[in-house]
């Protein structure tokens, strides 16, 4: 299994280089996206063939991009290590499954560090680190709670914790601060929303806010909203293709409502977004490199090796 090079870039919306001395002591906003099983290829600012993401390429413009930034091959030891800030096996995870995904609960997270320095914390999405109480992420730093269990909605392995019961991308169960909520709409639309629900009222205080913003897309299976596979069908691709893409696609439309929500809050001053992906792309890039997504339509991954 190879490890994909996976860009993260940082959207300092605050910041110019003239500015950069007068951020010493400052505390900024923080929103961390993270995409599930994205990869590299597809955006295009990357020069994806089909995908159309004008809000991600916005961003890449903008920001700092790190392209040697490097992850681990599946979702739960790179959350660890961007949690916890160390070698994922110093974290105890090793895996995704059969218990192995649990963080060590020696393991003080970023969201706890940022407590301490009187943050508000949220998490909005997938987790994926322990779905026991002790390891649940309002136990390790986070003050609000959206998640779904697993490690995707629907997800149930034997020997694992699962999600909730017949979970689907649409209108699915959410834990929302202990408890069990019924929700209605698209998945990575709720999350954005939960969101930026709570970074509204987290503007009114006084001090910063941490939110990480982790959506299910574009892991498998791959489902989008109509509006976001139709443009693909109409061209040629399959069903499993057209998912893939329109749930990037619907990504970007999300994290342009959150770039303008935050500026017309005023706080494109002091707020910095990080944007990247967990690990390479699965299935919904073609499946294999070489191998046509649709016909006349050859698989795409930006030159990098493996998927």
């Amino acid at each position: 299994m190879k490890i994909s090079s996976i860009i993260l870039f940082i959207f300092p919306l605050f910041i110019l280089a003239s500015q950069a001395s007068d951020l010493k002591g400052s505390r900024p906003n923080i929103i961390l996206m993270i995409t599930d099983d994205q990869g590299y290829g597809p955006i295009g600012a990357n020069g994806h063939p089909w995908i159309k993401t004008p809000n991600l390429d916005r961003m890449h413009g903008q920001s700092t991009r790190f392209e040697r930034f490097l992850v681990s091959p599946t979702c739960s030891p790179t959350r660890s290590a961007i949690m916890g800030g160390r070698h994922p096996l110093k974290n105890g995870v090793t895996h995704t499954i059969l218990e192995r995904e649990r963080m060590s609960l020696s393991t003080m997270t970023v969201a706890e560090h940022l407590k301490d320095a009187k943050y508000n914390t949220g998490i909005f999405g997938k987790w994926h680190l322990g779905d026991e109480a002790k390891y649940q992420p309002n136990n390790r730093g986070f003050d609000e709670v959206f998640i779904h269990g697993a490690g995707g909605i629907g997800q149930s392995y034997a020997c694992s914790c699962a999600d909730a019961p017949g979970n689907k991308y649409f209108d699915p169960v959410i834990r929302h601060n202990g408890k069990f909520v019924k929700t209605k709409g698209y998945c990575t639309d709720l999350f954005f929303t939960a969101a930026l629900g709570w970074i509204k009222k987290m503007k009114e205080s006084d001090d910063p806010f941490f939110a990480y913003i982790t959506t299910n897309a574009p892991h498998g299976p791959f489902i989008a909203p109509p509006s976001n596979t139709k443009r693909f069908k109409d061209i040629g691709f399959g069903n499993t293709q057209a998912g893939f893409y329109g749930m990037i696609e619907n990504i970007d439309e999300n994290v342009g409502r959150l770039s303008a929500q935050i500026s017309e809050w005023g706080l494109d001053k002091n707020t910095m977004i990080i944007f990247m992906s967990d690990n390479g792309m699965t299935g919904g890039g073609s499946g294999r490199p070489g191998k046509e997504v649709a016909k006349g339509y050859p698989f795409y991954n930006a030159g990098q090796k493996g998927l």
